[in-house]
């Protein structure tokens, strides 16, 4: 929190505002000082320091668990985990506008949480297994947590089951080529699609609709694209649909992270999981005993900030690189950093 606008400025108030404890004396001509009250050189009044914060911005990249394919038969592609990005004016989830990075103070711990991968759709007309959440927690932040993707749909001969909803949504088996399948989370994917004749759908992605299935199992969903850590990776990629018996052509998984489709009859070929740490939906599963629906891919929480002001303080043993003037930690498992 800033210092006040109006009225006597104690020295109280500037030590809590550098995250100093108790009311020991302050050097007033200290570098933290002077950063805190704007003023390079000379004197320095309790007023010039009206409004000022020691705060700094926080970007964030959240990508939670993507989901499991479906089981036998036919059985469609998992969502993507949700995906949430207040990094540089990017896209966040679903094509949504970037996202409010987070304003700290020193001290501030935030606890990370980093969503698993949905199982596999084992058994006949079963689900694949939603993901997990991914989130961030503090104190003064209200907690920003990604959906799991939600499990690709199973189906044939006896019942079907539809794909389910979740940070991007599940594609339907090829058995349900009517109605909806599941849907995506407002802000942060899109929804599965359905299946066609032999051939599930495609689970959603954060940055596209999973494609309807035909011949060859739907296409999932592409993600998007991020250049938090200073490269230019996509994740969030939906899980493909299973392809028809025998066709000697497995589509590819959706763009991403999301895992290939599996086909059946003499060219069996298992479905692919979801990539770890990118949120990727697992591939759907044909009528092969050999094989289950994939599994989804873990997600992962990325955070970026300058590098002057990184307290060097985690838990969790996130990796820890610089581009540029900027401090990156990326977290492929739970854990923590405080400001």
């Amino acid at each position: 929190m800033a210092l006040q606008s109006s009225g006597a400025i104690s020295l109280n108030n500037v030590n809590v505002e550098l995250g100093n404890s108790g009311t020991a004396s302050i050097n007033m001509g200290s570098a933290a000082v002077r950063d805190l009250f704007g003023v390079a050189s000379g004197a320095i009044s309790l007023s010039d320091g009206y409004g000022a914060s020691n705060g700094y911005d926080i970007s964030y990249l959240v990508i939670a668990g993507g989901a499991g394919g479906g089981g036998h038969y036919y059985g469609g592609g998992g969502g993507a985990g949700g995906y949430l990005n207040s990094y540089a004016s990017e896209s966040s989830g679903a094509n949504s506008t970037s996202l409010t990075s987070i304003t700290t103070g020193s001290g501030i711990v935030y606890t990370v949480t980093v969503g698993g991968g949905g199982t596999t759709g084992v058994a006949l007309w079963s689900l694949g297994g939603d993901g997990s959440t991914s989130s961030i927690s503090g104190s003064g932040l209200t907690t920003i947590s990604a959906t799991g993707g939600g499990g690709g749909g199973g189906g044939g001969g006896i019942a079907i089951v539809a794909g389910r909803a979740g940070g991007s949504g599940g594609g339907n088996s090829s058995y349900l080529t009517t109605g909806s399948a599941g849907a995506g989370t407002s802000l942060q994917g899109y929804a599965g699609n359905v299946g066609n004749t032999l051939a599930g759908g495609g689970g959603g992605g954060a940055g596209q609709l999973g494609n309807t299935g035909g011949v060859l199992g739907g296409v999932g969903g592409y993600g998007l694209a991020s250049s938090i850590t200073g490269t230019s990776t996509y994740r969030a990629g939906g899980g493909t649909g299973s392809n028809f018996d025998n066709h000697d052509f497995t589509s590819p998984g959706g763009l991403g992270g999301g895992g290939v489709g599996g086909r059946g009859g003499t060219l069996d070929l298992c479905p692919g999981n979801g990539v770890t740490n990118t949120g990727g939906g697992g591939g759907g599963r044909l009528g092969i005993w050999t094989c289950s629906g994939a599994a989804g891919g873990s997600g992962v929480v990325i955070l970026r900030m300058p590098t002057s002001n990184y307290s060097g303080t985690t838990t969790g043993s996130p990796t820890v690189t610089t581009t540029g003037s900027d401090t990156v930690i990326t977290f492929t498992g739970s854990g923590s950093y405080t400001a």
